[in-house]
């Protein structure tokens, strides 16, 4: 599976000639392929070409007379292979806003609606853009809503978009949008998933703080963030259970238990003890939600925090243990 999209760097001279041979020569004979325009203006001492292939793949190339930068969402041609690979806050920025330029163009010609969401665009492009995983992704948003049920698109995706504009999460741009993955198909359960950790970083953000994602813990796992405010640093862990017409267990309350419970006896245990679990239950409908509400049923692990989230930004749940975190703020405690 291709990952999320990156800069390939070559530090050679590139003339006409040779991208021509190794480059559209390369693409043309094996997926067919035309160079054409591109859409933008580099500015600098850059020139670029755009690469467009039959399949519906772009590349795109950024050369100055001593160096070079790619990236596509095909193949990669043979002359750019044992060449190594950069993120996209790790390149000029001439040629890092560039190819942005061109292929969130090239999204919203392809999906305009997304058009209105211009930070969530940005914030996923690598794997809106990537190889593999540019119908998955998109589809996850368009008829899946992202994760969230009985609920439209468009609610669901200005949720996102207004909470990625705080520019919280910029700087881990590429592990988080990673987390949506470049699969070819869609998994609404591992995608959800994803966006669980996005809700979750809304949460505590809207509580007041701080957070930063993937922590390294001495047990070799990663917890999913850290939370920062003053003296206040708290590891967190999120987790989110399946809706119960999609799995095994009987019912709501079930579903939040066992799920947790694996959570406990995986990464928790090992790390042993001081993490908080956030259960995040917003896959749930309201008759779902309704039952877990009602019951509160403990999760075998503390402190928690079990809560569902709507589209509209209304949050509620509940504590278990002593969860060493200011959530009032952020949402509404049935306990």
């Amino acid at each position: 599976m291709a990952r999320p999209l990156r800069f390939r760097y070559s530090p050679q001279s590139w003339s006409d000639g040779r991208v021509r041979h190794d480059i559209l020569q390369s693409l043309q004979s094996n997926i067919g392929a035309q160079a054409v325009s591109p859409w933008f203006k580099i500015g600098g001492d850059w020139q670029t070409h755009r690469f467009e292939m039959q399949n519906g793949d772009i590349s795109l190339f950024a050369r100055t007379d001593s160096e070079a930068y790619w990236m596509g969402n095909t193949e990669t041609p043979s002359a750019l292979w044992k060449t190594d690979k950069f993120g996209w806050r790790e390149v000029p920025y001439h040629v890092s806003r560039w190819a942005q330029r061109e292929l969130t163009a090239t999204l919203h010609e392809e999906d305009p609606w997304l058009a209105d969401y211009p930070h969530l665009s940005w914030f996923f492009l690598p794997v809106f853009m990537s190889k593999d995983g540019r119908h998955s992704t998109r589809a996850f948003f368009r008829e899946h809503a992202a994760g969230f049920p009985d609920a439209g698109r468009r609610e669901t995706t200005r949720f996102f978009e207004e909470f990625l504009q705080s520019g919280v999460l910029d700087e881990y741009r590429h592990v988080m949008s990673g987390k949506l993955g470049t699969s070819d198909h869609v998994d609404r359960v591992r995608m959800s998933a994803a966006m669980a950790e996005f809700i979750a970083a809304k949460i505590l953000t809207d509580a007041g703080y701080g957070v930063v994602p993937e922590i390294e813990v001495t047990t070799g796992h990663s917890l999913d963030f850290r939370a920062e405010r003053g003296e206040t640093n708290v590891l967190v862990e999120v987790t989110r259970p399946q809706p119960p017409g999609n799995r095994a267990a009987s019912g709501p309350v079930a579903a939040v238990r066992d799920t947790a419970e694996t959570k406990t006896n995986g990464q928790l245990a090992e790390h042993g003890g001081g993490a908080v679990l956030f259960v995040d239950c917003s896959s749930f409908r309201d008759d779902s939600w309704s039952a877990v509400r009602g019951e509160q049923p403990d999760v075998r692990h503390r402190p928690a925090v079990v809560y569902r989230v709507r589209p509209n930004g209304h949050v509620e749940g509940y504590r278990k243990g002593a969860v060493p975190l200011e959530l009032g703020d952020a949402m509404e405690f049935l306990d």
